[in-house]
């Protein structure tokens, strides 16, 4: 009897591995079809922004006074610009800028906002006053302005910009994550790991922090697309990426000069920012759903 009962026992754990949250959460994003949509699209520009030096045709920016606002053909496949550089090359160049903006602009906030937040939310009193009341007069200010602002104060250039923006970034997160800790650590095991003595510290990273991720990981996919936008409008009004170095927002700007002699100057430049925006809220919408643990 008792060996009959021994086989059953690796077919139990292989079932619980597969039945663990991270396949499950997994198994639910990969059945919603326009979050795997979002998530093909952006690791596509990933891909181009990482191999551009390997499949850009041109130098993107390399001029040529006879290729001046050139339209699509077989050589230029999105046509030219004013000075007669590559609008592809442009473009595939370009996201590099806005993935990179994105990504650490975001890396700022998370930095600096998760931390503040668990201490906030753990800690309470005096504390929790003094950062909720500093980050209630920054959202106060909207966002963009916000960005707008400081990097204007700090100067044109795609780290000042990324820099402003992951500061402007900073109090969504410090106000998500202290939400979410006043709400976890009235749970029975932070209890629990209280009563044996842990450390504050200890409890905030080890317990309280794991269980609040995927709040963040959700609100980080979405803030990325606000960033990407938001470097964008900086680089439309000077304040980013500097010429002759290629950016979406740069590209939009010198092309409202152009729209009616050559549209798709300004037509592929936002084409690009619309689709990477669209794909990180679906990426961050499929998140959402898959993470919750109340969806089956």
């Amino acid at each position: 009897m008792t060996d009959a009962a021994l086989p059953a026992a690796p077919s139990t754990a292989h079932a619980s591995e597969l039945d663990s949250p991270a396949r499950r959460a997994r198994r639910r994003l990969f059945k919603r079809k326009a979050a795997v949509f979002g998530l093909v699209v952006i690791t596509a520009f990933i891909l181009l922004a990482a191999l551009a030096p390997l499949i850009v045709p041109y130098d993107p920016i390399a001029t040529s006074w006879s290729l001046v606002r050139k339209p699509p053909t077989a050589t230029h496949w999105f046509g030219t610009d004013e000075l007669g550089r590559d609008i592809l090359s442009r473009i595939v160049y370009g996201a590099r800028a806005s993935l990179l903006a994105g990504l650490i602009s975001v890396a700022i906030a998370l930095g600096v906002g998760v931390p503040l937040g668990l201490l906030a939310g753990y800690r309470g009193g005096f504390v929790d006053a003094l950062i909720s009341r500093i980050t209630d007069a920054m959202l106060a200010c909207p966002f963009l302005i916000l960005a707008i602002a400081l990097a204007a104060f700090l100067g044109p250039s795609l780290g000042n910009a990324m820099i402003a923006i992951g500061i402007s970034a900073t109090p969504i997160f410090i106000r998500l994550t202290r939400g979410q800790v006043l709400s976890v650590k009235a749970e029975d095991y932070v209890e629990a790991a209280r009563a044996l003595g842990n450390p504050g510290w200890r409890i905030a990273f080890s317990h309280i922090l794991p269980n609040i991720l995927p709040a963040l990981l959700v609100q980080a996919t979405l803030s990325i697309a606000a960033a990407i936008i938001a470097e964008a409008a900086l680089s439309f009004l000077g304040l980013g990426q500097q010429p002759p170095a290629p950016s979406w927002g740069s590209m939009l700007n010198a092309a409202q000069r152009f729209l009616t002699q050559a549209p798709w100057m300004a037509i592929w430049p936002g084409l690009a920012i619309f689709l990477v925006v669209l794909s990180l809220n679906l990426l961050g919408d499929g998140l959402r759903d898959a993470l919750d643990p109340r969806q089956r």
